[in-house]
Formats: structure tokens, C-alpha cells, sequence
């Protein structure tokens, strides 16, 4: 044991003197901090970076049978979770350590501001923290990308077509992330890039460097009322407070995190192993168009709202509230830099925080069940009222094939059963003429696709056909006045000025 021990020191002795780490180590773990920093508030942003890491070493696990090709992608998934040994459960690893990463960094960054972390001198650490935050958003949504089932399909033909409403830039960024116009072979392999190697390694850098910023500035006290920063005398009082009421970082304050890490982490293993892993759901088929996707539970909120905004406002809210939001997190520490961190003194900072947690719960609910969206089961489960069809020409049969086939109800009640994303069918007739029935089914419009490709001519006649038979028995259907107007009374004097 001796020999041992010697031969130990003589190694480390060794590195020692030629990496020189002890004093550094030594400076961070025995720096003081204020004896009420070290609360259980304080340990979010460690639990973060124990994600990171969980993540970091799951994805390299399972980029080792991962191939990032649209042929293959969706097969070495399922190989993943059926034929290597525990391989659904590295899975199962990666996709909930993302979801609990996303939430614990979004409590980390409103601990910080409710406690007034962001103010001077730690203006810096903050923008990186939001930075942060984005990149965090951005592994999940690659990550959901790379499953590459009808989910992820859809969900990235809608990110891309927000992306495209970019003025002047929108197409060139299209073409970037996809590596050309459609979802094809080469935007999987981008989006294995930016997953694997781009924002993993800007995250780690910039984690790295938010450590190093809380190393030197210090752990922000407790934010007492009455205790005002000021620029001009807050270093020398944070510095006073930590050496007369601090205690070394380790172990006074680090126990606390390790026990909260070690706690984040069990709740990620459980969780992987009792529900699993996300999919695979279907493989992706550009041939249904009418799915209706569902984003991962961090993005449910972004499509709650979309789904409610009218259209019109769509482009102007994908480009403008982003920019907005990133604006105000990146700006507040220059604004509001001075003054009291308490909460109990900032009744604005702590409305702002309840109304946004409380507008993310809902729009969150919402995205659970989506009341707007189509009942993806409608049109299997259930079939037409025959009602519709007592009586009804070939023609008009074959019109509600077309209507059964092509998933309509997915959108549309008829009868009182389907989606209702779209409006009720039962007097369309009444509403719109044949002639706007062919132009709204061919070119689309509003929350509804366009059909004109994926119809034929004698398709659309036919579907246009049955749905002139939906109007109540007592109601006439729509008419077109003008075309009533020429066969009543022959054709119209030709257009012209009076001599």
C-alpha cells in the first residue's frame, strides 16, 4: 500500500508540474461564497449542466448506430430500440434527459430572474445564458427532427416554411437547412450535424464559459430588500459580504447541488425506463397530406399559438415576436442593471413571470389535445351516415369515396362526427356554389390545403358532386346569381361606352 501511494504521488507529481491544474482547481473549489447562496434555489444551473453531460454521452451511444440518411434513419431507430441490448433505453435516456434539460434550464433562467442575477456586474452571464436557453431549444428540435417519423416529417416541412416567410433570406435558408428545396437525403445529414456536432459544441463553450463567469464574478447573494446594486460600490460590498459571512464553495455549498443532480438524474432513469422511448411513430409519407403533426412537449405552446392566430397574422408573429423576445432577455441586464434584486420590491418583474407561466400552461394544455385540430381517427372509424348516400348517383358515391379516402373528415364534421379544425359540411351546398367548391378544394386557402395535385379532374368532379348534395332537405343550394342571370336571359350586350 505504500509503494502504491508513492508511486501515486510520483504520477501526480509528475502531471503536476506540467499541466500546473492545482492552483486553479483549488481557487474554485474553495472560493467563498455567501452562506445563503448555498440553498436549494442555487442548484439548477449545476443540474443543467449534469444534463449536458447526460446527453453528451447518450448521443455519442447512439450516433454509433444512428445513420443519417432519409433511407435508413427511421430503420436504425428501430434496430435501436428491438435488436441492441439496452438500446431503447439509451434512447429512452437521450429523450427524456432533453425534456428535463429544456425544463430545468427554463427554471434556472427565471430563478435568475426573479433574484435579480442579471444585473451588474453579471450582465455578460446572463446573455450568455440566454444564449444558452436557445441552444438548449435548438437540440431538442433537431433531436425531434432526427427520429424522422410522420412527426418529425411534418413538423420540419412547418419549421422550414416559418423559416421561408423570412423576407429576402427565407429561400437561401431553406436551401440551407434542408441542403435544397424539399425534404430530401441531404437534410438529414444537416440536421445530424448541427445535433452532433454544431450546437453540442456551442453549448459545451458557452456552458463552459458561463462557469468560468460564475467562478470569477461570484454566486449572486440572496436577494435581500433594502439591498440596492449600485455600480459604483457593488463589487467591494459582494466581496466584503463573502469573506466576512461566506464558506467555501465545496463542500458548503456543492453538496446541494450534487444531491439535486444526483436526484434530476434518477428521474430521467426512471421515467426512460417506464415510459420509454419517442418513437418512432410511422415512417415519414410525403403521400398523407393531411396529418396533422405534433411537436415534442417544449414546442407545444409555439403550435397552440400558431394554431389560434388568424392567418393573416401568422407572418408578421413568426418574424417579429422572436425577434422581440430575444431583443428584451438579450437588453434587460443594460436597462435594469442597477436598483433592488429583491422580488418582494420588483411587483413588475414577478407579474411578468406569473403571466408568462401561466400563458404556458395554457396554450401547453391546449397543445395536448388541440380542440381546433382533426380527430385523426375519423376518417377510419367512422363512416359516413348513409343518410348521404340514399339514393345518391354513381357519381355522387364515388364523390364520397373521394371524401372518405382523401381523410376530409379529419378537418370537417359531417353528420356530427369528424375534425373540427375546418367548418361543418352539413350545408356547404348552401354556402358555396359548385364552381367555389372546385376553386376552394383545387387552390386551398386558409388552415386548408391546397388539392390540386394530389386530385384527379374526374376526382375533384366527383367530390365536388357529393358535396352538392349537403344541404338541409328544406334548403335550396347556392346559386351562382350571375350565371342564372345569362341562362334566364341569354347572353349580355357587349361591355362599351355611348358614342
Amino acid at each position: 500500500m505504500p509503494r502504491m501511494k508513492r508511486s501515486a504521488k510520483t504520477v501526480y507529481d509528475w502531471l503536476e508540474r506540467r499541466l500546473q491544474l492545482e492552483g486553479p482547481v483549488k481557487d474554485a473549489v474553495l472560493h467563498p461564497v455567501p452562506r445563503n447562496t448555498a440553498s436549494w434555489w442555487y442548484v439548477f444551473g449545476s443540474a443543467a449542466f449534469t444534463l449536458l453531460m447526460l446527453q453528451i454521452v447518450t448521443g455519442i451511444l447512439l450516433a454509433l448506430v444512428y445513420e443519417p440518411s432519409a433511407a435508413q434513419a427511421w430503420n436504425s431507430l428501430q434496430v435501436l430500440n428491438h435488436q441492441i441490448p439496452l438500446g431503447w433505453y439509451i434512447r429512452a435516456l437521450h429523450g427524456w434527459g432533453s425534456n428535463f434539460m429544456v425544463a430545468i434550464v427554463f427554471i434556472h433562467m427565471t430563478q435568475v430572474f426573479l433574484f435579480g442575477a442579471y444585473k451588474y456586474p453579471r450582465e455578460l452571464t446572463w446573455i450568455v445564458g440566454v444564449f444558452l436557453l436557445l441552444m438548449t431549444l435548438g437540440m431538442a428540435f433537431t433531436g425531434q427532427v432526427l427520429r424522422f417519423d410522420q412527426d418529425a416529417y411534418w413538423g420540419l416541412g412547418i419549421g422550414v416554411f416559418m423559416v421561408s416567410r423570412v423576407p429576402w433570406l427565407g429561400g437561401g435558408l431553406v436551401h440551407l437547412l434542408l441542403g435544397g428545396p424539399t425534404i430530401a437525403g441531404a437534410t438529414l445529414s444537416r440536421f445530424f450535424t448541427l445535433h452532433v456536432f454544431v450546437i453540442p459544441g456551442l453549448l459545451l463553450l458557452f456552458a463552459l464559459v458561463h462557469v468560468w463567469m460564475v467562478l470569477k464574478l461570484g454566486i449572486n447573494e440572496w436577494p435581500m430588500p433594502g439591498r440596492v446594486v449600485r455600480r459604483a460600490t457593488y463589487v467591494a460590498e459582494y466581496n466584503k459580504l463573502a469573506h466576512e459571512d461566506g464558506i467555501p464553495f465545496v463542500p458548503g455549498a456543492f453538496w446541494k447541488d450534487l444531491v439535486f443532480s444526483g436526484a434530476v438524474i434518477a428521474c430521467v432513469a426512471v421515467c426512460a425506463a417506464v415510459f420509454g422511448p419517442y418513437g418512432p411513430g410511422g415512417m415519414p409519407n410525403p403521400s398523407i397530406i393531411q396529418t396533422t403533426p405534433k411537436p415534442d412537449f417544449a414546442f407545444l405552446w409555439i403550435f397552440s399559438i400558431l394554431a389560434y392566430l388568424p392567418p393573416a397574422l401568422e407572418t408578421p408573429v413568426i418574424l417579429i415576436a422572436p425577434i422581440v423576445a430575444i431583443a428584451a432577455l438579450v437588453t434587460l441586464p443594460f436597462i435594469a442593471g442597477e436598483g433592488e434584486k429583491s422580488w418582494h420590491r420588483r411587483p413588475v418583474a414577478v407579474l411578468t413571470v406569473t403571466t408568462i407561466a401561466v400563458a404556458w400552461g395554457v396554450f401547453t394544455h391546449l397543445g395536448t389535445f388541440t380542440p381546433w385540430s382533426p380527430h385523426m381517427d375519423a376518417w377510419s372509424a367512422d363512416t359516413l351516415p348513409a343518410k348521404y348516400l340514399h339514393d345518391a348517383t354513381p357519381l355522387v358515391r364515388e364523390g364520397a369515396v373521394v371524401f372518405q379516402a382523401k381523410q376530409c373528415r379529419n378537418c370537417h364534421e359531417v353528420g356530427g362526427e369528424g375534425g373540427m379544425r375546418g367548418p361543418a359540411l352539413d350545408d356547404v351546398a348552401t354556402r358555396m356554389t359548385p364552381d367555389q367548391m372546385r376553386y376552394k378544394v383545387v387552390t386551398g386557402g386558409g388552415n386548408m390545403p391546397a388539392f390540386g395535385k394530389n386530385l384527379s379532374p374526374p376526382e375533384i368532379e366527383a367530390l365536388v358532386a357529393f358535396l352538392e348534395t349537403l344541404h338541409p332537405s328544406n334548403v335550396p343550394p347556392a346559386v351562382d346569381a350571375a350565371q342564372q342571370a345569362i341562362e334566364k336571359n341569354g347572353a349580355p350586350p357587349p361591355s362599351g361606352g355611348s358614342d
